[in-house]
Parts: C-alpha cells; structure tokens; sequence
C-alpha cells in the first residue's frame, strides 16, 4: 500500500462568500483561483457563523454545541455545550491521524482555549499540543494585531522574530513556519503523510497589511458598496458560482445607502475596504507560497487541499467602520462627521501597526453577496461560505462547481473516509463519539450526485435555523424584537432549492411546513446538545464567573523578581475585562537609586488600555481611549528612595464613567476623572513591563522595563476576592 495522501486546511476568518476573485469580487487571489482551477468550488457549504464553533465542528466532524463550543470560547454556559475547550470524546483530526501515522501541525489562530488556561501555567490539554499537534505557532486568542502578536510556540510564549520595522507580519511568519515544519519532516521522513491546519488571522479585524499591497487597491472602489455589490453579483452570475435565477437581496436594513453618504464618510469608508482587500491579496500570496513549496517537493498532487472561511464577513465595524475596534469615542457614541474628520487626519494608518482598523458593515454586505445579513447571524450571509478542494486523484472534472448540501462538520469524516481508515473507538483512552458529520467524497468523484446531508440545525446566541430538504425555517433572534423572550421570536421560512439567496420569506403560505421544520430544530438542537441555550452566554454565566472567581482568588497576588529579564505576561486570565471592573493594583518596591523608573502593572497596548508606571520620579496612570484620548494622573509628591507601597484604584461607575486615584504609601496623591472606558478582553497584561505596543508612546517605547525591584504586586477585582476589609469593600459599592 502506497503512501497516504497528506493533508492541508487552509482557514480564513471572517470571509464573506463573494470576497474571492474566483467567488465574484474584484479582490486579486490568483493563488486561490488556482486552488478553484484545479479542483472544486463549492456553493452550497455552511459553517455555523462564528468562529471557535466552526473550528471546533471542522476538527472534529462533530455539531459545535456536542464538542463543547456553542460560540466562541469564551461563552461558557454551564452546560456541556459550553466548557470553554473540546470535549475529550470529540477528539480533533489531528488525534485521529496520530493513531495512523501522520505528522501533525497547527498554525495560526487557535480558538480552543478557555482563556484562564492560557498563561504559561497551564494547563496545556486544550492547546494545540493537547489535542493531537506535534508542533504549533501562532496565537490562541480570538484576534490578534498582525504586526505585533502575542506568540505561542509549543506550549511556550515567545516574541516574534523581527519588528514591523524590519518587515514582520505574522501570516508571512506562520507561512514561513509550515514551510519550515513540512521541509523537516519530508526531508527526515519522506514516507510519512503529514496533517498541516494553516488558520490565518485573516480576515478578521484588525485588517493589516504591508502598506504596498493597500495602496494596490487605490481607487478600486471608489463607486462606493451599493455599485460594488451589483458588480459582484454580476461577476457571480458570469462564473457560475451562483445559480442563474438567484436573486441579489435588498440592502441590509443596518446599511446606509452609499449615496446618502458625506464626502468625507465615502473616503474613510474606502480607504477601510482598500485595507480589507489589501490584507486578503497578501495573505493569497502567502498561501501560494506553500502551495508552490509542495508542488517542488512533489507533494501537492498528493495532498488535499481544502479551503474554506469559518463564517460570513463581519458588521462588527459599525455603520461607519472604525479605525480602533478595541474602542470608541470616550462618551460610548460615534458623531458620523466627527467620526469620519478623526479617521481622515490619519487616513494613512489604517492597515497599518498604528490601528485595529475594521471596514464598515456595508463592506460585509457586499462581501456577502448576494445574501443577507453577516457572521453570527443564521441566514446564508453567516453561514454559507466559501469552499475548495483540490485533490487530482478523485476529481476528474478540476474548476467545476458542486452544488450538494454540506456543513462544516463533514469535512473530517471526508479526510477519513479519503485516507480509508475509520475514527478510533477509543483515543487516549477515552471512548470516542461517532462522527455527527458525513463524507463527502462522494461529491468530488460525481458532481452529478444527489446529496447525502439532509438535515442541519443551526444555533448562534439565540439565533436559530434548521435545513431540511431544500427548506429553511430562520430565527433573527437578535433582530426581531422578542428582547430575548424565545417564546416570541417569529419563524421565518424559504424554500431555499428554488431560492438560492433567501430572498423570499414564504412563511405565509406555508404554515404547515414551517411547523414541520420548527418541530425538527427541536429534536435536532437537543440531539446536539443545544439546550440550555443563554443567548450572549459568555462572561454573565453563572459557569463563567465561577471559572473567573476561582482564577482570580488563587491569582490575588504575584511575586515578582529582581531583574527579570521577561515581564510577567498575564495575558488575559487576570480578568476578562479589567479595564471595566473596578480594582486595586498595589505594588510593594524598593529602588536604590531615584532615577528608576518603568511600568509597575500595564493592560493594554497603542491601541488602549491603561498603564501604571514611574516616570520622573513620580507615580504616573493613564488611561488611553485607544483614539487619541489619554486621561492621566501624576502624583503630587516625588517618590522616596528604598521601599514604598505604590497602589492606584480604578472604581467604574455604572454608566461607563470611572475614577482612578493614586496612593503612596497609604497617602491619596492624585485622582482623575475617565469619562468613558472601554471594554477589550485582548489586551495584553503584564506586570513589570509594557510588552507589546507602549499605552502612551509619548512617554515611553515598549516595553519600559521597571529598573527597580517589584517586591510583591497585589492585584484585587471587583467581585472575585473571598474576603476584604471594611475599606476595600467600601470601594467596591458602585454608586
């Protein structure tokens, strides 16, 4: 028996349906197009419109709710469907491959981690060496700055290899690594297949890219989403990637029209979609990087390539877009003009480090073309996306289309069923679940074949659709005004085998067959797990709060050492969202000289975030909006030599506002006023250093290293600390 075939997931993030060249757009992917040419386009693939979940039915051929994941990692709900990690009898295919001799390596965005288990304390089962890798490098939280990421490598943090300055870019790092990973191993071990899972940041804010690649696209788009939107549909049309009678969906209710518009909003909005489109041709180039490396080895006709999107393009940059996703104007509101006027003054720092930028929610509508709604959403704009498979062996008819229902969830019983082995009843010793996922090899042996998959539930917080047989019944649970009553959401249906697009609610005239497909999502959804559904689950939970309670009372305090020569990186298991909760940073210190100085505690990075440091001999806090708005406090009086206790206290009232105040030694020194802080679980913390990008490069570069010695840093948050004296407690009652 010859050698088995390898295998290559390529997976983007937050791809809408008709952003590829080869799906429709104007968007350069030769590389990709390539893939399509030389094997399967698919139009009628499904993920289930977020992106841990599709990763965890992707790597597992299970319904994502049964794995463990009912939306993103961190949407904990207390129940099996929501444990913040994979289920230990959902094994990933990388596990299956290793009982079958397969080299196995992850790269890229991971997903799969609760986040308190993600600091270098472990535990390590649910990282990528837990769940089956040989080796990984890349990063293991939802998203990630392109420029300057937060690396895993193994089981170890590490920094990235260069700067920004010096040409860095993490998707050409990744690239760079899977080259590496499967040059060692064909090169030791040319008989043995390998598994690669390539999961590319992109395209998911913050849309990076090499500044040559977004000016490319200077212009490209100046007839604004509602033109470029027909055009796409058009092109669709011309390719045969949609079906000749799909219809192109009304605009999306949430979408202004492009003509209603100010001059200035056009030309931000532009400048976010030349950066989108800038990112996605780079990351083409990367991914026909490793394509040309196994086509010299020899290897490329011997592996199938499968590549696909987790879910539709996002609307999570606003009506209007925005040049810092991790924050808003200090109020909590977006002025359009004010807004847009901002965005002009630097216009040039979109795709670049300087920004977190993300294109507005028309973008994605077009991106989505020519179906409605996005990403978290049920309807085909979250989860009808882009898929190809190349592999010569079984495909005699390359750039065709299929057009057979399928999930997301069969495409590991494919691999499976590809190689002809079967999953495992047991993998380290746990009793394995069936595959919930089908093969669907036989779709590209016969593009005339009937499908196989007939039914597929979907569940998103709280929005709902079932697929039955050329029929889809759907649930706007966010948008239809039942204010999260399940009871009164109300049923939409289309006959989706003759309405490609969903563009006609025929919920009317078929009352019996939209009963018919309510009564199957119930028997489906409890089969998988889906009940108890909490829309929104995450950090409200009673299970979340638990796991963050427990974490941070066993992490109330931190010892740190004298010249270290790596800060402390807490990532983000000190708190979800410390930058929203009131809490206490005290520092103990001793410093032998007076010019000592550098960051004592810092959670956050050019993007926001606050940092808490000695500057010039005196204690110093400030809070970055992330837009320009720095609120800062210096205290009145000079620092002492030898030890002192240090401490500010951050208390966040209930309308977003805040109050921070400076303390040495006991004694109040300094308050100041924040008018609105921002949410962001991404940002980094660490004590003893500011990694990353510096909160306020006008006082500080990266990482600013504290020069004396940080004897003891304490660390206290609202609501997760078993006990407290009279003061503390006081603090924390929120007017």
């Amino acid at each position: 028996m010859g050698k088995k075939p390898n295998i290559l997931y390529i997976a983007l993030d937050d791809m809408g349906f008709a952003q590829l060249g080869c799906y429709g757009s104007s968007i350069h992917t030769p590389n990709i197009d390539r893939l399509a040419a030389e094997g399967l386009r698919y139009n009628n693939f499904h993920t289930t419109a977020i992106c841990s979940a599709t990763r965890a039915s992707l790597l597992t051929g299970m319904n994502h709710h049964t794995a463990g994941i009912c939306g993103i990692v961190e949407y904990m709900t207390g129940h099996d469907n929501g444990i913040g990690h994979l289920h230990k009898d959902c094994a990933t295919l990388a596990e299956i491959l290793k009982e079958y001799d397969y080299g196995t390596y992850a790269l890229g965005k991971w997903h799969l981690t609760d986040v308190s288990e993600t600091t270098e304390a472990g535990p390590f089962d649910n990282w990528p060496l837990g769940k089956g890798f040989d080796r990984y490098y890349g990063f293991l939280h939802a998203q990630m700055d392109q420029f300057h990421p937060r690396l895993v490598r193994d089981n170890t943090h590490v920094e990235p290899p260069k700067t920004p300055e010096e040409g860095y870019h993490f998707s050409e790092d990744i690239t760079d690594n899977a080259i590496r990973y499967i040059f060692h191993q064909h090169t030791v071990y040319p008989e043995k297949p390998f598994f690669v899972y390539l999961a590319y940041g992109a395209m998911h804010t913050p849309h990076h890219a090499p500044k040559e690649y977004i000016d490319k696209y200077k212009g490209k788009f100046d007839e604004g989403w509602d033109i470029i939107r027909q055009k796409w549909y058009d092109r669709q049309k011309e390719l045969g990637i949609i079906p000749p009678e799909a219809v192109l969906t009304e605009r999306n209710e949430l979408v202004k029209p492009w003509d209603s518009l100010s001059e200035k909003q056009k030309k931000t909005s532009v400048r976010y979609m030349e950066a989108y489109a800038g990112m996605l041709e780079h990351t083409d180039a990367q991914i026909g990087r490793v394509i040309v490396f196994l086509e010299d080895m020899l290897e490329l006709d011997n592996s199938v390539v499968v590549f696909l999107s987790d879910n539709g393009a996002s609307a999570e940059g606003g009506s209007e877009g925005t040049l810092n996703n991790f924050s808003q104007l200090s109020n909590g509101e977006k002025d359009p003009e004010a807004e847009a006027e901002y965005v002009l003054s630097r216009l040039d720092d979109i795709g670049s480090p300087k920004a977190f930028n993300h294109y507005p929610m028309g973008w994605a509508h077009a991106g989505n073309t020519p179906f409605p709604w996005y990403k978290m959403f049920t309807y085909s704009g979250g989860v009808k996306d882009a898929l190809i498979i190349r592999y010569p062996k079984l495909i005699s008819d390359p750039g065709s289309i299929r057009g057979q229902y399928h999930h997301v969830s069969d495409l590991t019983p494919t691999m499976l069923d590809i190689i002809g082995e079967k999953k495992p009843e047991y993998i380290k010793g746990n009793h394995q679940r069936p595959f919930q996922g089908i093969s669907l090899k036989y779709t590209l042996e016969d593009g005339n074949a009937p499908d196989r998959k007939h039914i597929q539930y979907y569940e998103m917080l709280g929005n709902r659709a079932i697929y039955k047989d050329g029929w889809k019944a759907i649930v706007n649970h966010s948008r239809n005004g039942s204010d999260g009553d399940y009871d009164k959401d109300v049923w939409e249906l289309y006959h989706v085998e003759e309405d490609y697009s969903e563009s006609r609610n025929v919920a009317k005239q078929y009352p019996e067959k939209l009963k018919e497909l309510e009564e199957t999502w119930l028997v489906e959804a409890a089969k998988a797990g889906v009940f108890t559904m909490i829309p929104g689950a995450a950090y409200s939970t009673p299970e979340a709060k638990r796991k963050q309670r427990e974490f941070i009372i066993r992490k109330e305090r931190f010892d740190t050492y004298e010249n270290i020569l790596e800060p402390v990186d807490l990532i983000r298991a000190i708190d979800s969202d410390l930058s929203r909760r009131s809490h206490i940073i005290r520092a103990e210190i001793t410093r032998k000289d007076t010019s000592q100085q550098g960051v004592i505690f810092s959670h956050g990075n050019y993007h926001g975030g606050f940092s808490f440091y000695i500057l010039n001999n005196r204690l110093k806090y400030v809070y970055s909006s992330g837009l320009g708005e720095y609120y800062q406090v210096v205290s009145a009086k000079e620092l002492p030599l030898g030890s002192f206790a240090a401490e500010y206290r951050l208390k966040v009232n209930k309308d977003g506002s805040a109050h921070a105040e400076l303390f040495l030694n006991d004694e109040k020194t300094g308050e100041v006023n924040i008018p609105f802080v921002n949410g962001q679980v991404d940002y980094i913390t660490t004590i003893g250093a500011n990694k990353n990008t510096p909160v306020i490069p006008q006082d500080y570069e990266s990482p600013f290293a504290f020069e004396g010695k940080l004897e003891k840093v304490s660390v206290f948050v609202d609501g997760h600390i078993a006990s407290w004296d009279e003061e503390l407690e006081a603090f924390f009652k929120v007017d």
